[in-house]
């Protein structure tokens, strides 16, 4: 008997969910309790599955059981098992009924409250019968693993840092564009230049964030020194509050500006944009089976990111 037919029919489902239960509880104890079975029946699936792959998958302790290297993989396998499972199960669903199934969608503050509202009017109204569940993730590492242990189907981000197992597809990118209140005085002025605002309150990004050094290299792309915000912040709401109530200005990428729920509080100055242009992409896992829910999500947001490209 091979390897690979021992495994076959030694390594159940079953012990792959007992295995994935463990990880996220934290000990055999809690997973028993959690999957409504007995300790020892935990404990002796573990057992056989070790003396099957002759590996130590969890190293057990008084504070409880702790993946191996080994575990770690199986972990891995199980859960791309049960969501290729899950996919293929959603696929089913959809050739029954094509206005059914579920989008689990990831985006940052920042798309969430600009180009997500779009998207998901458009799909909603298109497929009634799709469920969106709509997260806000962090940038950085933290909306990655999210992705990566498919806790959501997709992610909508900015210039997303190149991953060997993503698939990263740019809608469309933008400038930054100087943004006042409609209202305010800066709004009401025929000819506005880029030095009648610099003395003006800011509220701008950290310069030590990732946005906040797009909007830096922007100041130095006109030759002028970032200045000193009063408000430093990276919270996009906040930021379009501030600016539409007329006593703040700021820098907003195009279509945040002409897309956040304040938009008519607004105005984009017509000044010259020089500096760097800020992508927004849709990412998934490379080699994942996505549902047909899903390919249509990203159909549709492909076309509205094409009906906003005249922003930039």
């Amino acid at each position: 008997m091979d390897w690979s037919d021992r495994i076959g029919r030694r390594i159940k489902l079953r012990d792959l969910h007992i295995l994935m239960a463990i990880a996220d509880a934290g000990s055999m104890a809690k997973a028993a309790t959690k999957l409504r079975i007995s300790h020892p029946a935990i404990s002796n699936t573990i057992s056989d599955m070790e003396g099957t792959l002759g590996v130590r998958l969890l190293d057990r302790g008084s504070r409880g059981a702790v993946l191996t290297a080994y575990g770690e993989v199986l972990l891995r396998c199980g859960v791309n098992i049960f969501d290729e499972m899950q996919q293929g199960l959603r696929s089913l669903e959809y050739l029954s009924d094509p206005n059914s199934g579920e989008v689990r969608l990831g985006c940052t503050d920042i798309i969430l409250h600009s180009l997500v509202p779009t998207i998901v009017r458009r799909f909603s109204g298109e497929h009634p019968g799709v469920q969106l569940d709509v997260k806000l993730t962090n940038p950085g590492e933290h909306q990655i693993q999210e992705l990566r242990e498919r806790r959501i189907d997709l992610l909508i981000t900015r210039a997303p840092a190149r991953q060997a197992d993503f698939n990263s597809e740019v809608l469309f990118d933008e400038p930054l564009v100087f943004v006042v209140g409609a209202h305010s005085d800066l709004a009401r002025k025929r000819r506005t230049a880029l030095k009648d605002i610099m003395e003006a309150n800011w509220v701008l990004p950290p310069y030590d964030s990732a946005p906040g050094a797009l909007v830096a290299a922007v100041f130095r792309a006109n030759d002028i020194s970032p200045p000193k915000p009063l408000v430093k912040t990276i919270a996009v709401q906040l930021t379009v509050s501030l600016i539409a109530g007329g006593e703040f200005v700021g820098i907003l990428p195009a279509s945040v500006a002409a897309l956040s729920a304040h938009k008519t509080a607004l105005k984009v100055l017509p000044l010259k944009s020089s500096g760097p242009r800020i992508s927004a992409e849709i990412v998934f896992l490379r080699n994942r089976t996505l549902s047909p829910a899903v390919e249509a999500f990203i159909k549709c947001a492909r076309e509205v990111a094409r009906s906003l490209l005249k922003i930039s």
